[in-house]
Formats: structure tokens, C-alpha cells, sequence
């Protein structure tokens, strides 16, 4: 097994079978959606995704917390709902990998159906045939889903999630976005043209 510190070279031993995905904030644009409905619905504009410094957005926007955790429940139990958008080219991403095996997405969500059904909306049904969801409801039950799938390589945007998989030797890609700078020395990609790179790089061996 690799080691976190030891990252295949350009991707180039990574298999769709080997590698996860997190969900919220790698797949679908969960921030913007978070912007969309604090001003649209609760009239509270003027904050962009790059202040978003923190996980925890308590702890970067000046926002009552009830009203956080109220526009994050909306968004977690109906995703279609709240009009949750893909990242840029995680559909074309995830279609492609899924035409090569299984393609495993595990979520921190309680709720797995609001996902699937998302999924469901933006994905074709061929490529939703080769999906595996798993919704833990625990950022730190995943390593134990990641270790039951047998994956080697797993994707989040959660720094803590990708430093806690490092020290137990699965190699975490941090999925840069504003709130994850703390997590420097790991590997990175910054959009899905760059973890296509990593598979495509791994089909040509």
C-alpha cells in the first residue's frame, strides 16, 4: 500500500475500483447553494464562497447558528429542493469513471435517499447503475467504509476527514476549496479536470 506521504506519481497507480469520493463539496456545489438560500430565502447577502474559511461555518460567517443549521437541513433532506448543482465537471467525471466500474461515493449525510435521488436527477441511469452511495451520518465512520470497500485512495474536502485517513494509511486528495487550507502536505486537485487526469493517467497502464 502506499504511503499518505507517498502519492502515486501523476495517478498513475489509481483504479476506479481503488479510489472514493466524498459527496458534499467534491460532487455538488454545497457552498453555493448554502449562499443561494441564505440571501435568496433568508435575505442575508454579501458573503462569498472564498469566505468561507471554515468547515464550520459558524465559526467564519456572521450568521446566527440556528439559521445555519436550518438552511443546512433544507439542503440535506431535499437536495433537488434547494436546487443543489453539480461542481463543474463532476457529472461528466463520475459518467466516465462509472462506464469503467464501480464508482463509490460515501457521504457524512444521515440521509442516503436525498443523495441517491440527486444523483439520479443529473446522472444517466446507465451511470447510476454503477454507483455505490453510502451515507455514514458520521465524518469519522467513513474510514471504516472506505477500509469494508477495499479502496486505497479516497477524495474529500473536509481537511480533518483527509488527515485522519492519511495517518491510517489510506491516501487522501484534498479537494482544495477555502475551507480546507489547513491541510497542507497532502495531495491536492482542484476540479474534476484534474482527477480525471489521475484515472485517465491510471487506464493507460
Amino acid at each position: 500500500m502506499a504511503a499518505p506521504d507517498e502519492p502515486p506519481v501523476n495517478g498513475r497507480a489509481i483504479a476506479i475500483e481503488e479510489i472514493g469520493f466524498d459527496f458534499d463539496g467534491v460532487i455538488a456545489d454545497t457552498a453555493a447553494n448554502f449562499i443561494e438560500l441564505a440571501c435568496g430565502r433568508y435575505g442575508h447577502c454579501g458573503f462569498t464562497a472564498e469566505q468561507i474559511t471554515n468547515f464550520e461555518f459558524e465559526h467564519c460567517l456572521d450568521l446566527p447558528p440556528s439559521l445555519i443549521n436550518d438552511i443546512f437541513t433544507e439542503i440535506l433532506t431535499n437536495s433537488l429542493g434547494t436546487d443543489l448543482q453539480p461542481i463543474d465537471g463532476a457529472i461528466e467525471g463520475i459518467s466516465d469513471f462509472a462506464r469503467r466500474g464501480t464508482v463509490t461515493i460515501i457521504t457524512a449525510r444521515p440521509l442516503l435517499q436525498p443523495v441517491v435521488d440527486w444523483l439520479q436527477r443529473y446522472l444517466p441511469p446507465q451511470a447510476c447503475r454503477s454507483l455505490r452511495v453510502v451515507a455514514t451520518g458520521d465524518h469519522d465512520d467513513k474510514l471504516r467504509h472506505i477500509r469494508h470497500y477495499g479502496l486505497r485512495y479516497f477524495i474529500d474536502d473536509r481537511a480533518e476527514t483527509c488527515l485522519r485517513l492519511a495517518r491510517e494509511e489510506i491516501v487522501p486528495f484534498v479537494f482544495t476549496q477555502p475551507w480546507n487550507a489547513v491541510a497542507d502536505g497532502l495531495p491536492r486537485v482542484s476540479g474534476w479536470e484534474e482527477i480525471r487526469g489521475l484515472l485517465d493517467a491510471g487506464e493507460e497502464q
